[in-house]
């Protein structure tokens, strides 16, 4: 009889999240939803019951908390005794957007830095949005993956997926010497990157951000992500038994997105479903856009 498998996915209870537990559930994995908001966790299961799936279960987790991490570690560690996926989905966009302006201007097809001056009603981004944005997509995403790492390190076929954004593609980035560094994956280190992102969050308080190469557009959210591809490389190399990748899911009509793009939800979970249920001899340290790999400095799509 073929062993369970177990996964965890962060932020969980809707869009992408939901349908990346679904997709797994179908799969016949047994899937660990997890969601700050107890209440909205426990309906999502609801409805993924009501569905006939039955192999998922509820955690409430904050990424941000190390209390509630801590809990999550050790309900796996009682309860199924290894983690075989880890699918960090949880994410912030650090920006405010004027959705009726946002919408009509194309949503995020206008956020590039050619377009800055013509933003100013469109999006905000202040300060105090674009660092919790990087505590929660790096920082946090950071904590809860070396948090559950020795539960990975039990299972015979253990996964990371990292979902990312096309917003991370070293193209943002104007800065070509920090470019090839962060591009450099055999001399880049963890703490390297931490000098990077507080480099970052400086020039951005200063208001120096094009003079040092920044994006200049979502900001935050592209910094934030482009680190967060870099540690998936970092942790590939560092763990060469676990699959460790990250995916772009697409320009999905979500929340995160005020509800604008090309893709469904379902349709952007295929390629994190995908990434987590890869054969052992699968590719590790990728860039994968939607199911294609790709490219973490250059991209033709979103």
């Amino acid at each position: 009889m073929e062993e369970k498998r177990y996964a965890v996915v962060t932020g969980g209870n809707k869009g992408i999240g939901f349908e990346i537990c679904r997709q797994l559930a179908s799969n016949g994995i047994e899937v660990i939803l997890t969601a700050r908001n107890e209440s909205r966790g426990l309906e999502a299961i609801k409805k993924l019951n009501v569905s006939g799936l039955s192999n998922v279960v509820f955690h409430q987790l904050d990424i941000k908390d190390p209390t509630s991490i801590t809990r999550l570690a050790n309900f796996i560690e009682t309860h199924f005794r290894k983690l075989d996926i880890l699918i960090n989905n949880a994410a912030e966009i650090g920006i405010v957007m004027h959705e009726e302006e946002f919408r009509a201007g194309g949503g995020f097809l206008q956020m590039i830095d050619e377009n800055v001056h013509l933003l100013t009603n469109v999006v905000e981004e202040p300060y105090e949005l674009g660092e919790q944005c990087l505590n929660t997509n790096y920082y946090a995403t950071k904590k809860i993956t070396e948090s559950l790492i020795p539960l990975l390190q039990l299972s015979e076929s253990p996964r990371i997926v990292n979902v990312t954004s096309i917003y991370g593609n070293l193209h943002w980035f104007h800065n070509e010497k920090l470019k090839e560094e962060l591009e450099d994956i055999e001399n880049l280190t963890e703490e390297r990157i931490d000098e990077i992102i507080q480099w970052f969050l400086r020039d951005f308080k200063a208001a120096k951000l094009k003079e040092n190469g920044w994006p200049l557009t979502s900001s935050a959210y592209k910094v934030s992500k482009a680190a967060l591809n870099a540690y998936t490389r970092l942790m590939a190399k560092k763990f060469q038994n676990i699959r460790v990748n990250c995916v772009h899911p697409g320009y999905c009509v979500t929340d995160i997105t005020s509800h604008t793009g090309f893709l469904t939800a379902e349709e952007g979970a295929k390629g994190p479903v995908m990434a987590a249920l890869l054969p052992d001899d699968g590719p590790s340290g990728v860039f994968f856009n939607k199911m294609q790999m790709a490219s973490f400095s250059s991209f033709d799509a979103y």
